[in-house]
C-alpha cells in the first residue's frame, strides 16, 4: 500500500473513506509504514499499537460497507499525547513515576474519539509531566522536529505536533496549560487549537494545573482541527458554537469578510526576531486580502496575566507532585522538579489572590480589546527555533534560562481561559516554520477556525511538508 496516503489531510482521507475509494486499513497501514520509517529519527511515539489499530480499521471498514459510518472521523488514524488514561493500560505522562500505575477508566476525550470511530495508532512523546516547552525527555528520549531533527519540536505536546507534521497520523490530541499545544504547532508547522477553558473535558488526563489545563487538537489544517474539535467538545446544546446544532466544521466555507482583527500595540511585537517578523507582516496582508479588517488595539497588561498564571501553575504543580518531589527528587529531569518546587514558596494568600483575579483580568480583556474586535493577532513565539543541543536543560540554571522566553505570547491567554489558534504562516530564514496566533472570545472557536481556514486557502503553507516525508 502506498505510503503517500498518509499525506492526505484528515478531510481528504475522510472523504475518500465515505466514497469507498480507500479503506481505513489502507490508511492505517500507510501511517504505520511512515511511523516505522521516521520514528528512529523523530521519536514522536512512546508506543505503537499496530495490531489493535488494524483491527479497529477493519471494524470501521465494515461500518462503512454497511452504511453505518459514525461520522467524519470513523476509520481515521489518530494518536494522543501519553497523558490520557485508557482502561487497563499504563499512562506514562513522559515520566518513570507512573510505570506501575494501570488506568481504571478511559479519559473522556478518548472515549469520545472511540465513539466517533477514530483509529488509535499509539501514544505520543511529551515533556515529562507536560512541564517542559522544548520536547526534551531524558527518560524516553528527546522528541525531534521533522523539519530538522537537530531542532526542538516544542513542548510539552512535542510528539503530538511532530507526528502530525511528519504525516504519521492525520491528527492528534495535546494539552495546553501555558502554550503546550500552540508552541509545538508553531515549531512544527501545523495547526494547534487551545479551546476555551472548560470546553473539552480533562477527566482522565494527568493534571499539570487544574485551573488552566485544556485539551485540544493538533492537525494539518483548520478544517481538520475543527472535525476533531467537534468530536471531543462538550456536547451540551446550551454551549453549542452556532446555536443551530451544527459543529464548527460546518462553518469552514463561510466568508471571512468583515471579521475584525485587533493587532496589539503593546508587548506582543516588542521583541519579535527579524526571522519571524516578515512572515507575520505577510500574514497580516493576506488576512486583509481575504476580507478581515485589521486595526491596532490597546490591550491590558499581558505581563500581569503572565505573572498570575505562573503563580497558579507553580502552586498547583507543587501540590500535585509534593510526595514525589520529597521522596523521589532525582527521578525528575533537570528543570522539571525545580520549576514545581518553586510552588512551595507561593503563599496560600498569593495563590488564592491569583485565582480570584482571573475574572477581573478576563473582564478587562472583554471590555477592552474584545469590545472593539472579534479576534486578536499575535506571534506564538518571538524567537527563532532553538537547537536541541543548545536548549538541553543540563542544570536548573540552564533550564530556567531556556524557559524564560517560552510562553511569553501564549500564557497570558491561558490565564484568562480564552481560545487560541496557532496557524502556520511560512518559514524563517533557516527553513524552520513560523506561525501566528489568533485569540478569540470565550466559546468562539468557530471564528478562529474560519479565519484560519480562509488564510490557508489563500496561501497553501499547510501543503508544504518536511523532506523526511518524501518516499522517493
Amino acid at each position: 500500500m502506498s505510503e503517500t496516503l498518509a499525506d492526505l489531510t484528515l478531510w481528504e482521507a475522510s472523504t475518500l473513506l465515505a466514497d469507498r475509494e480507500v479503506s481505513s486499513r489502507e490508511l492505517a497501514a500507510a501511517c504505520l509504514y511512515r511511523i516505522e520509517r521516521l520514528q528512529p529519527a523523530v521519536n514522536a511515539f512512546l508506543s505503537v499499537e499496530a495490531d489493535s489499530a488494524l483491527a479497529a480499521a477493519d471494524a470501521a471498514d465494515e461500518r462503512h460497507r454497511q452504511g453505518r459510518a459514525l461520522g467524519r472521523l470513523d476509520g481515521i488514524p489518530v494518536a494522543h499525547k501519553d497523558l490520557f488514561d485508557r482502561i487497563g493500560r499504563t499512562t506514562t505522562a513522559g515520566s518513570i513515576m507512573l510505570k506501575e500505575r494501570t488506568a481504571g477508566a478511559t479519559a473522556a476525550v478518548l472515549a469520545r474519539l472511540d465513539a466517533a470511530g477514530a483509529v488509535e495508532i499509539g501514544t505520543l512523546n511529551l515533556s515529562e509531566f507536560a512541564a517542559g516547552a522544548t520536547g526534551h525527555n531524558r527518560h524516553y528520549g528527546d522528541c525531534r522536529n521533522p523539519w530538522d531533527p537537530e531542532r526542538i519540536p516544542g513542548g510539552s505536546s512535542s510528539g503530538s505536533a511532530a507526528a502530525v507534521a511528519g504525516r504519521m497520523v492525520f491528527a492528534s490530541l495535546g494539552t495546553d496549560t501555558g502554550g503546550s499545544i500552540r508552541l509545538p504547532a508553531h515549531f512544527c508547522g501545523v495547526i494547534g487549537l487551545r479551546p476555551t477553558q472548560g470546553r473539552i473535558s480533562t477527566l482522565g488526563a494527568f493534571p499539570r494545573s487544574w485551573a488552566m489545563d485544556t485539551v485540544g487538537p493538533i492537525a494539518r489544517t483548520a478544517r481538520d482541527a475543527a472535525l476533531v474539535f467537534d468530536a471531543i467538545a462538550d456536547p451540551d446544546p446550551e454551549r453549542s458554537q452556532t446555536g443551530t446544532g451544527k459543529g464548527v466544521s460546518d462553518l469552514m466555507e463561510t466568508s471571512a469578510a468583515g471579521i475584525r482583527v485587533g493587532v496589539p500595540e503593546e508587548y506582543f511585537f516588542d521583541e519579535v526576531s527579524g526571522g519571524i517578523q516578515p512572515s507575520l507582516d505577510a500574514a497580516r496582508r493576506v488576512l486583509e486580502d481575504v476580507g478581515a479588517v485589521l486595526e491596532p488595539v490597546a490591550v491590558p497588561d499581558p505581563g500581569l496575566a503572565f505573572r498570575l498564571a505562573q503563580a497558579v501553575a507553580k502552586a498547583e504543580a507543587a501540590s500535585i507532585h509534593e510526595r514525589w518531589i520529597r521522596e523521589r527528587p532525582n527521578d525528575y529531569d533537570h528543570g522539571i522538579r525545580e520549576e514545581m518546587e518553586a510552588g512551595f514558596f507561593i503563599s496560600a494568600v498569593d495563590y488564592l489572590h491569583a485565582l480570584r483575579s482571573r475574572g477581573t483580568v478576563l473582564e478587562s480583556w472583554l471590555a477592552g480589546p474584545f469590545s472593539k474586535v472579534d479576534l486578536l493577532f499575535t506571534p506564538v513565539m518571538d524567537d527563532p527555533t532553538p537547537l536541541l543541543g543548545e536548549s538541553t536543560p543540563r542544570s536548573p540554571e540552564a533550564a530556567a534560562s531556556v524557559m524564560a522566553r517560552f510562553g511569553r505570547c501564549t500564557r497570558p491567554f491561558s490565564f484568562v481561559g480564552l481560545p487560541a489558534l496557532s496557524v502556520p504562516c511560512g518559514f524563517q530564514e533557516d527553513g524552520m516554520p513560523a506561525a501566528f496566533q489568533l485569540v478569540g472570545r470565550p466559546a468562539d472557536e468557530a471564528t478562529l477556525l474560519r479565519l484560519g481556514h480562509a488564510y490557508e486557502a489563500a496561501t497553501g503553507w499547510h501543503e508544504v511538508r518536511p523532506e523526511c516525508c518524501d518516499t522517493g
